[in-house]
């Protein structure tokens, strides 16, 4: 069954840094931090919803440093999370925070208060890199980070930002290696955007920084998903959710509501290119795994016409016999 999450964003809270991409309030869509009682409001509110399942949703706490918040706020807002999970109305309670924001004892704290996963935003495994975007943390921080939350016995998470000021394709690839090694259970992935009132986008206006167009994300992005799928980690975010707070701070870079659903199809594409390659013009029935046809079609069926150009005209079928991004002649 599909795991979701019931999101309490907890803007900019904690974070000792302002890097040069952020506009958290842009982000997160809002500028107040919501109170312990409006958090109790809503989460009485979400379990009461038809048809919620509680086995299959964790309570997640997202937009600022978790544990870098005032201490007070922090274990108030477990005080009133934790109830949830022991009840069994919550699956666990996840939340993200900063690599230099983590120890071991913070972490054996959180699995102590039913926290059950931690995401640290890396964002990118360069210190050359980090420093420049004022990121405040080393990749040693992430690697001591990660080991901490192992050590508690704790789902790990890893965020990461591709396209950062000072960093290229290559750059990245190296990121997502040593996210590789470090075998996190999950990785959101987020191609670098410039928002409104931020270091970053002073820096595109004076022609100093020049985001990745939205063709050049699309097919990094589809390579790290190959990478990330081929070591068994599960990306469970490609892209900044679009909303309207986000659409009106974002100035460049690429934003595309449906851009996971691109870099996907972009992997299909390589993936029939290899499967039909060398063969004549004609018609080929093709299976992919349950739920993958309109990934191998391609979005708005780009895949189909680019190989209807050359004409193979492809009928696809889901086939419970083929695996996730495999393609089998039928």
């Amino acid at each position: 069954m599909k795991h979701g999450n019931i999101g309490l964003f907890i803007p900019h809270l904690g974070c000792p840094q302002r890097c040069s991409f952020c506009n958290q309030n842009r982000i997160s869509g809002a500028a107040r931090a919501p109170s312990p009682e409006e958090v109790a409001r809503l989460l009485e509110g979400a379990v009461r919803a038809p048809g919620f399942d509680g086995a299959h949703c964790e309570i997640a706490f997202f937009g600022g440093s978790f544990t870098a918040v005032d201490p007070a706020y922090r274990e108030a807002l477990l005080d009133v999370a934790e109830p949830f999970v022991r009840r069994g109305q919550a699956a666990g309670i996840r939340l993200s925070t900063r690599p230099d924001c983590l120890d071991g004892p913070m972490a054996r704290h959180l699995a102590a208060r039913g926290v059950t996963a931690v995401e640290l935003g890396a964002q990118c495994m360069d210190d050359g890199v980090l420093a420049k975007n004022r990121r405040g943390h080393t990749a040693e921080d992430v690697r001591a980070a990660c080991r901490a939350v192992r050590a508690a016995g704790l789902e790990l998470g890893l965020q990461m930002m591709t396209g950062l000021p000072g960093a290229d394709r290559e750059t990245d690839r190296r990121t997502a290696e040593a996210f590789v090694a470090l075998a996190p259970d999950t990785v959101r992935i987020y191609p670098t955007l410039v928002m409104r009132d931020t270091e970053l986008c002073a820096l595109y206006e004076k022609g100093a920084y020049a985001p990745l167009s939205l063709e050049e994300a699309v097919e990094q992005t589809a390579a790290l998903l190959r990478l990330f799928d081929s070591a068994r980690i599960r990306v469970i975010r490609v892209g900044l959710h679009p909303d309207e707070s986000l659409a009106k701070g974002w100035v460049a870079g690429p934003f595309h509501p449906a851009f996971r659903e691109l870099c996907e199809s972009r992997r299909y594409a390589a993936l029939l290119g290899e499967a039909l390659a060398g063969l004549p013009a004609g018609e080929y029935r093709l299976g992919v795994a349950p739920g993958h046809a309109s990934k191998a079609v391609g979005h708005r069926g780009e895949n189909r016409r680019a190989l209807a150009e050359r004409g193979q005209r492809i009928k696809v079928y889901e086939d419970g016999a083929v695996a996730p991004y495999t393609i089998r002649r039928m």
